[in-house]
């Protein structure tokens, strides 16, 4: 069983690498860019990506990766290894901060975002505080991939060295 471990460890350190560079090229670059065009064409451009963004392949790494931190959940209480723990917390973070934030906030910010027109005048003060707010969180799904991916490549190396 030690084997499967391992590669569930390694294939989850990989999907939490991608959402860790997903999200914080949100944070960095795309957020900003956005915040520079006037409210209509901010929200029109982020309707647009939410939009885009639902596809199979997002959700495959999106998801996949969630439903792989889930089995090494399982397996790492199952069959204890080296390196373990160190899964366990990598799995915690990913599915707390990084898919149950998206959960309970992100996602219901960007079915707000959708349901207004972007031509509607309270569009401007609701694209403010999308702004802020959104970018705030993405930078918590950001940190928590981003040290998901940290304590599954400790755990990762723990475990292929034992």
């Amino acid at each position: 069983m030690a084997p499967t471990q391992v590669y569930l460890v390694l294939i989850a350190a990989v999907g939490t690498g991608l959402n860790a560079g997903l999200f914080f090229i949100f944070s960095a670059c795309i957020m900003a860019a956005l915040g520079r065009l006037p409210s209509q064409g901010g929200i029109a451009a982020m309707n647009a990506i939410n939009d885009v963004i639902q596809n199979p392949l997002f959700f495959l790494v999106f998801l996949g990766t969630a439903v792989v931190a889930v089995a090494v959940l399982v397996v790492a209480f199952m069959h204890a290894l080296p390196g373990s723990a160190l899964a366990i917390a990598a799995s915690l973070v990913f599915l707390v901060g990084t898919i149950g934030v998206t959960i309970v906030v992100n996602v219901p910010m960007n079915n707000a975002l959708a349901a207004v027109a972007p031509t509607d005048p309270q569009a401007a003060t609701l694209w403010s505080g999308y702004l802020s707010n959104w970018t705030t969180w993405n930078h918590v799904r950001s940190v928590t991939s981003f040290a998901s991916l940290v304590l599954f490549v400790l755990a990762y190396g723990r475990m292929a060295g034992a």
